[in-house]
């Protein structure tokens, strides 16, 4: 018999009526929850719990096995709720979780207790309510201490995928590079490569935002090196994600092709498991391949599956997500009034799970994709909220699409009026005079983070923002003058293989 049948088998509740018996079901479903496979995990645990809503049957058991049924009945349905997107799942996992806590806590089990903050975290990632989640998993790596725990790992590695939601990929970048060697000494397969697959998915998008060749090629090392660990842990959800990142990195350097095979793949895996979070999400990585291609027919079916998948389910933030990429295509397709409250709805919705960059996101798209629709009023409030919202953003690209965005407000006010009762010569107000300096103030700081990224080299740093060497010259030596001291020569580089849309 193989291992996952043997530890997926019905259980004799007579056989695990004790404590001790208790303490060896959740065990083996903890194995299986850490390889993606939680249907099994909730049979192994079917004679004291069958479905997500139930408490589980405590009566009888010490506090050590009360509490471990309890953790994992919690995080169970956390992963099954996302799984299924089952309405209130994450708020009934919280409550288990944190029950499960307490009763570890009173028992002195520090490591456990660090286990539920961990599982308690994801809940509110999943949710995205990224603030409470960084503070749970920061809360679970102070509470160790330098303690030699799987934890440790877990909470460093979870807070790391918070701070790439949340658009500080520096911050991620540090946290998986300075655990790197913590990791590599890990013999848990799964750990190992969910490791490799973030650390992948963030040198993925700092290679696009900044253009970096090398940066790109070493997440595809990263996404084999996690392919490689999840094949020999048998978590197969896993590697759907790498399938699914792999499809948006193809996606990005407009090789449709190559992104349309992996989502295949990505998708098939996910209509095996019955995953329809999974689902959910790989379709909206679809919609924005055939948008990228300009097919917008299919976009629109796409993007509005997966939003109606999100809407089920408790994931707020992946459907701010699925709603702005709907919007998008919807704009394009010239239905604004649609695509702007599809995009409200977003902002809105992010706000709700407490998710601001994704709101962000969304103000920046409506921005984007509805200037010449909107009256300049209506795109300043945009602007604003989605700077507010991104205030503390480390993502090249978004903060270089904020910079385009507030030009673009520059341009419309800037426009002359051509209603025959105004003057011809606008007056200039202290509302116009605020806008221009909001904007030349934000125009300096992108070419001072691009500056100081690049090692002052102006060719690079014009890359990073999108413009030409000239015209980042012209700038710097016109209205940014105050940053000409941040400049160094050019050095010689080789020519990118890579082509970039």
């Amino acid at each position: 018999m193989k291992m996952n049948q043997l530890e997926s088998r019905q259980p004799d509740v007579m056989t695990f009526s004790t404590g001790d018996g208790v303490l060896e079901l959740c065990a083996r479903a903890q194995r299986l929850e850490e390889i993606g496979k939680f249907e099994d995990a909730r049979q192994v645990l079917s004679a004291f719990w069958q479905r997500i809503g139930d408490r589980p049957k405590l009566d009888g058991l010490d506090e050590s096995a009360r509490a471990e049924l309890l953790l994992r009945v919690g995080t169970l349905t956390g992963w099954l709720g996302s799984a299924s997107q089952i309405p209130g799942a994450q708020e009934i996992a919280k409550d288990l979780i944190s029950e499960a806590g307490d009763l570890f806590d009173r028992l002195g089990l520090r490591a456990k207790v660090a286990e539920t903050r961990v599982d308690l975290g994801l809940c509110y990632w999943r949710e995205g309510a990224l603030d409470e989640a960084r503070i749970t998993f920061d809360a679970a790596i102070d509470y160790l201490g330098d303690l030699d725990s799987p934890q440790r790992l877990r909470s460093i590695l979870n807070k790391a995928i918070v701070e790439q939601v949340a658009s500080r990929p520096e911050e991620a970048f540090r946290l998986l590079s300075e655990s790197e060697i913590l990791f590599e000494c890990s013999s848990n397969h799964a750990l190992k490569g969910k490791f490799h697959h973030e650390f992948g998915t963030v040198l993925k998008n700092k290679g696009l935002a900044e253009h970096r060749e090398d940066y790109v090629d070493r997440a595809l090392m990263q996404y084999t090196a996690a392919s490689i660990e999840f094949e020999q842990a048998g978590h197969e959800r896993f590697l759907a994600m790498v399938e699914n990142n792999l499809a948006f990195l193809f996606v990005r350097l407009g090789k449709f092709e190559d992104a349309h095979q992996h989502i295949d793949r990505a998708l098939s895996m996910a209509t095996h498991l019955g995953d329809k979070g999974f689902r959910a999400q790989f379709e909206d990585t679809r919609a924005r391949a055939f948008l990228g291609e300009g097919l917008l027919d299919q976009a629109e079916k796409v993007a509005g599956s997966a939003v109606r998948a999100f809407r089920a389910g408790d994931e707020q933030s992946n459907l701010a997500a699925a709603l702005t990429t709907h919007a998008t295509v919807l704009a394009r397709s010239g239905r604004y009034g649609d695509a702007l409250a599809m995009l409200n709805e977003a902002v809105r919705v992010a706000a709700q799970g407490g998710d601001p960059e994704t709101g962000g996101v969304a103000s920046i798209t409506t921005i984007e994709e509805l200037a010449s629709f909107l009256p300049p009023a209506d795109l300043q409030n945009y602007y604003r909220s989605a700077e507010l919202a991104l205030r503390h953003s480390q993502h090249a690209a978004i903060r270089s699409r904020l910079g385009e965005c507030a030009r673009t407000l520059l341009a419309i006010e800037s426009r002359p009026s051509t209603s025959p009762t105004e003057s011809s010569v606008p007056e200039s107000t202290s509302h116009d005079s605020s806008l221009e300096e909001q904007v030349l103030r934000y125009e300096g700081e992108l070419i001072r983070r691009a500056l100081q990224a690049s090692d002052g080299s102006i060719t690079r740093a014009a890359r990073l923002l999108g413009v030409t060497h000239q015209g980042l010259a012209f700038i710097l030596n016109g209205r940014q003058k105050n940053l000409l001291s941040s400049r160094k020569p050019a050095k010689p580089r080789r020519r990118s293989i890579i082509r970039y849309h």
